[in-house]
C-alpha cells in the first residue's frame, strides 16, 4: 500500500490530507500562490517532506494516488484573465450569446448590464450551412467560408475557439466537418464542438457551454501541464486525478478535453464526503457548508446524493453541464467589511486573499476583514492559529477594524467587529436559504456538516439563523474538500435530446439511446483504468408539463436500463413537481426534453476509509479567554477546550471555544457539544437535547 493525498488549492490556502498506509493522516496547509498555482502544490510536498525529514523525492516515491481540485479556471473567468477567444456561428445568429433566451435576466431591474461575451462580436463568425429541428440538411456547409473564417481567426492570434450550430443536437455532421478542417488549419487551437460536449437542444445554452469549455481549455490544459511536469520533477509515479464539478472524478487528459468541469470543481467533494460523516447517525441527507479564506460554499445532499443541477451558471453565463449544485458566495475569512457613503456595513465579495490577506497577518494587508472580526472577538487565537505556525496580530486588526468600521460607524471596535460577524452570518445563512428552499427542501430538516478553516468558527450563528438543531464538525474540517477527493467515484455524463412525449415516448428507443451512452461511458471508464464490475450507470430525463418554459431532471432507478416504466417515470415527475412548486397535474401531458445518463466507476475500497484517529479522552481544565456572546451581547469569559485531546463522549456546554490547531470550533450560548465514536464534534440545541441525544445514540 501506499499513500493517498488530496489537496485543494483554494484562494487563500492550498490543503492538503496525507493517508498513510497505516492509516495514520497527516493534515497540512500551505499559502496559495495565485500567481502560479501548481507552486503552491509543490511547497505544500516540499514542507511534507520537510516535516518527515526526507528528500521530496523519496517522500514522492512513497505516494500511489493524488487526488486534486483546483479553481483556476473559474478564477481566471471571473477575473477575465483567460485565452482570446472566438465562436463560429451559423449565419444569422452571431448574438446569440447576448440574446441569450430573449429576455433579461431580472425582467425588474432596466439599469442591469450584460456581461461582456467572453467571444467578442468580431470573434463571432457566421457560417452559411443550415440543419433543421430534425437534423435534416436544409443549406449545405459553406466549407469555403469556414477555411476564411480560419484565416481570420489566425490573423486574430485567437487561442480557443468553439463551434456551434443550429440543430447540432440532431446531427453534428456540419460541426464535425468544421472542426475538422479548423483542426487541420488551427493545429494549435483549442477547439470544442457544441453538440459533442452537450448534445441537447436550446441553442444559448449550448452555444454559452461550448464558449465556456473554450475558454477554460487552455487554462486547465496548461495548469494541468504545469503540474504533471513539476510532480515528474519530483519522480511521482502514481496516479493523478483531478476533481470535476459533477462530484467525481476523471484523469488530467479527460478533464482537459471537457475543460468545462474543472470550473466548480474546488468545492464538488464536500457533498460526498458530507455524507460519511452522517452516516455514522443514520442520516442519508445533510447541509455542506464550507467557509475559506475567500469564499462560503453551501450545498444539499439528499436520499444519499449530492443535488446535482443541469440549468446552472457561472458569472452570468449558461452551464448546462451536470454539476453538483453549490451555491458560492463571496464570504470568507479574508472577505474585506466597508462602510458606504450612506452609512451602511458590508462584508465582502471582495477578498483580501492569501496576498496580502487580512490585517492581522501582518503581511501588509490594512483593511478589516471577517478574520480580523474573529481575532478581535476572541474567537482565534493569535499564539495557536495553524497550530502555532502562523502567529496573528490583534493590534493589527483593531487598528484596520477602528479605521474602516468602527470610526465611520461612531462605535467601538469590539461592536464593529461584532457587526461584521453577524453581517458575514447572515449573508451565509442566506446561501443555505438558497440551496434548500429553492428545491423545496426544509433547512430545519437537514444536520448541517460544517467544513473549512473559518467554517466551525461561524457554524453555529448561521445555524441559529435558520433554526437548524443540529451541527456536526469533523475532525478534519479545516481540510474537508481534500478529504472529500479521497472517497469521490469516477464519473463522466452523456445527454442526448428526445423532444417527445412521455405517453408516446419509443420505450425501445430509450433503450437504445441509453445503451449507446453506456457503451460510450463503459469505454471511457475502461481508459481510466476502471474495471466492469466497478461500473454502475444512473439513468435519468428531463421532464416538464407540456407548455412550460422550465423542465425538471428525474432521476430514475438503474432498473430502468432493463424496463423502463413510463407510469412510474410520470409518477416521480409529478412527486418532484408537487415537492418544488406546490402541485402537480396527473391529466397534464409530458414532454421529454432530455435523455441523460452517468456512468460512475467505483473507485478501489482503499480509498473509502477516512475515518479519524480519535484518542482516548483526557479530561483537563480548559483554558479561559474572553470572546463575544452574540446572546448576551458582550464579552464573556469562557472554557477554551484543546479538541486534539478530546475523545469518544467529551462534552461541552456552550458558550465555549474548542481549539482543533487548524480550526476553532465556537459553542454558542444555546448549544452543547459532544464527541461522537469517529471522534466528530456534535453540536446541537440545548433545549432539545433529550430529543436529538436520542437521534444521534449519544
Amino acid at each position: 500500500m501506499s499513500i493517498r493525498i488530496g489537496i485543494d488549492v483554494g484562494g487563500t490556502f492550498t490543503d492538503f490530507l496525507v493517508i498513510y498506509p497505516d492509516g495514520s493522516r497527516r493534515i497540512h496547509k500551505t499559502s496559495s500562490v495565485p500567481s502560479d498555482p501548481p507552486q503552491a502544490v509543490l511547497n505544500g510536498l516540499r514542507e511534507l517532506a520537510e516535516l518527515e525529514r526526507t528528500p521530496i523525492e523519496e517522500f514522492v516515491d512513497r505516494i500511489g494516488l493524488i487526488v486534486h481540485g483546483t479553481t483556476v479556471t473559474t478564477n481566471a473567468l471571473l477575473t477575465r484573465r483567460g485565452p482570446k477567444t472566438a465562436m463560429l456561428v451559423t449565419e444569422g445568429f452571431r448574438d446569440v450569446l447576448p440574446m441569450r433566451h430573449g429576455t433579461r435576466e431580472d425582467g425588474y431591474d432596466n439599469h442591469l448590464a450584460m456581461p461582456e461575451p467572453l467571444a467578442p462580436r468580431h470573434l463571432r463568425l457566421p457560417i452559411r450551412g443550415r440543419m433543421d429541428y430534425k437534423g435534416s440538411e436544409v443549406t449545405p456547409l459553406d466549407e469555403d467560408g469556414v477555411r476564411a473564417a480560419a484565416k481570420v481567426l489566425r490573423e486574430e492570434g485567437v487561442q480557443a475557439l468553439a463551434i456551434s450550430f443550429m440543430h447540432s443536437h440532431a446531427n453534428g455532421a456540419h460541426e464535425r466537418r468544421a472542426a475538422e478542417i479548423l483542426g487541420e488549419a488551427l493545429p494549435d487551437v483549442y477547439l470544442t464542438e457544441s453538440a459533442e460536449l452537450l448534445g441537447q437542444a436550446r441553442y444559448y445554452e449550448r452555444s454559452s457551454a461550448a464558449v465556456l469549455n473554450s475558454y477554460a481549455g487552455p487554462i486547465i490544459s496548461s495548469y494541468l501541464a504545469t503540474l504533471t511536469g513539476i510532480l515528474e520533477e519530483v519522480r511521482f509515479g502514481g496516479l493523478l486525478l483531478m476533481m470535476q464539478s459533477n462530484g467525481g472524478v476523471a484523469t488530467p487528459a479527460e478533464l482537459a478535453r471537457r475543460a468545462a468541469l474543472s470550473l466548480l470543481s474546488g468545492p464538488a467533494s464536500g457533498p460526498t464526503a458530507g455524507l460519511l460523516v452522517t452516516a455514522e447517525h443514520g442520516w442519508d441527507s445533510c447541509l455542506t457548508v464550507d467557509m475559506g479564506g475567500t469564499s462560503f460554499d453551501a450545498a444539499a445532499v439528499k436520499g444519499g446524493k449530492p443535488l446535482v443541477m443541469t440549468d446552472g451558471s457561472i458569472d452570468r453565463w449558461s452551464l448546462a453541464l451536470p454539476s453538483v449544485d453549490i451555491h458560492t458566495i463571496g464570504a470568507g475569512g479574508g472577505s474585506i467589511a466597508s462602510v458606504d457613503e450612506g452609512g451602511l456595513l458590508s462584508v465582502g465579495p471582495q477578498s483580501a486573499g492569501a496576498v496580502p490577506g487580512p490585517a492581522c497577518y501582518g503581511r501588509g494587508g490594512e483593511r478589516a476583514t471577517t478574520t480580523d472580526a474573529d481575532v478581535v472577538l476572541g474567537y482565534l487565537d493569535p499564539d495557536s492559529f495553524l497550530n502555532g505556525q502562523m502567529s496573528l496580530d490583534k493590534q493589527a486588526a483593531e487598528g484596520a477594524i477602528r479605521r474602516h468600521v468602527a470610526e465611520p460607524l461612531g462605535i467601538s471596535v469590539v461592536e464593529a467587529a461584532a457587526g461584521i460577524y453577524e453581517m458575514v452570518n447572515v449573508s451565509m445563512a442566506s446561501g443555505v436559504r438558497d440551496i434548500t428552499v429553492r428545491r423545496g427542501l426544509d433547512p430545519r430538516d437537514f444536520p448541517i456538516v460544517v467544513a473549512g478553516g473559518a467554517g466551525p468558527v461561524h457554524a453555529a450563528a448561521i445555524a441559529g439563523e435558520l433554526d437548524i438543531p443540529v451541527l456536526i464538525t469533523p475532525r478534519d474540517s479545516s481540510i474537508f474538500c481534500a478529504a472529500g477527493m479521497l472517497v469521490c467515484d469516477f464519473k463522466h455524463d452523456y445527454v442526448q435530446s428526445a423532444n417527445d412525449r412521455l405517453d408516446t415516448l419509443d420505450l425501445t428507443g430509450l433503450l437504445r439511446t441509453w445503451k449507446t451512452m453506456a457503451e460510450e461511458g463503459r469505454a471511457t471508464l475502461h481508459g481510466e483504468g476502471v474495471g466492469d464490475d466497478a461500473i454502475a450507470f444512473e439513468p435519468s430525463l428531463d421532464l416538464r408539463y407540456k407548455g412550460q418554459w422550465y423542465e425538471l431532471n428525474i432521476p430514475l432507478d438503474e432498473a430502468m436500463l432493463i424496463a423502463p416504466d413510463a407510469a412510474a417515470i410520470a409518477a416521480a415527475f409529478h412527486a418532484e413537481h408537487e415537492l418544488l412548486f406546490g402541485y402537480h397535474s396527473d391529466e397534464m401531458p409530458i414532454d421529454v426534453l432530455n435523455v441523460r445518463l452517468s456512468a460512475v466507476g467505483r473507485t478501489s475500497d482503499e480509498r473509502m476509509d477516512l475515518s479519524s484517529e480519535v484518542p482516548v479522552d483526557k479530561p483537563e481544565r480548559p483554558a479561559r479567554r474572553a470572546i463575544w456572546s452574540p446572546a448576551q451581547k458582550a464579552m464573556v469569559e469562557v472554557d477554551v477546550h484543546q479538541g486534539t485531546a478530546m475523545g469518544p463522549n467529551a462534552r461541552v456546554s456552550g458558550p465555549a471555544v474548542i481549539e482543533l490547531g487548524t480550526t476553532t470550533i465556537v459553542v454558542l450560548d444555546q448549544y452543547d457539544c459532544v464527541v461522537d465514536r469517529s471522534g466528530s464534534f456534535v453540536m446541537y440545541l440545548r433545549d432539545r437535547a433529550a430529543e436529538i441525544e436520542a437521534r444521534l445514540n449519544l
